[in-house]
């Protein structure tokens, strides 16, 4: 038995960190569930590897060489929006893992619009 690991509590503990009280949470990640069978497939892993050779491992945001887990193949237009252009190779293009997150959200700033957002400049 010890205690648990959150500061300043008294609870004991037999196995783990912490108590059932200051457990910690993992966070879910739902636009990956969605998909996540179809990115296992060796069809979609062919596509990739088609992309990347297309691309000859080079971002087509930036230019940079890019190589292995480094490399990110992006759905311009994303499989909720129209499943079938999934294996579509002029719909996959290759970036980097600098580059893949801001294309992503610009991606989803164009086809799921938020909300206005306040204007702080008064």
């Amino acid at each position: 038995m010890r205690y648990c690991a959150e500061q300043g509590c008294k609870n004991l503990i037999s196995h783990g960190r912490y108590c059932e009280q200051h457990k910690r949470r993992q966070k879910k990640k739902s636009w990956q569930s969605n998909n996540k069978s179809f990115y296992r497939t060796q069809a979609w892993k062919d596509l990739a590897s088609f992309v990347y050779e297309r691309d000859r491992g080079c971002c087509q945001r930036c230019g940079k060489f890019v190589f292995g887990k480094q490399a990110h193949a992006h759905h311009i237009v994303p499989i909720r929006i129209n499943p079938s252009l999934r294996l579509d190779p002029d719909n996959v293009v290759l970036l980097c893992n600098q580059c893949h997150p801001i294309v992503e959200s610009e991606t989803m700033e164009k086809y799921f619009p938020q909300k206005k957002k306040f204007n702080w400049k008064l």
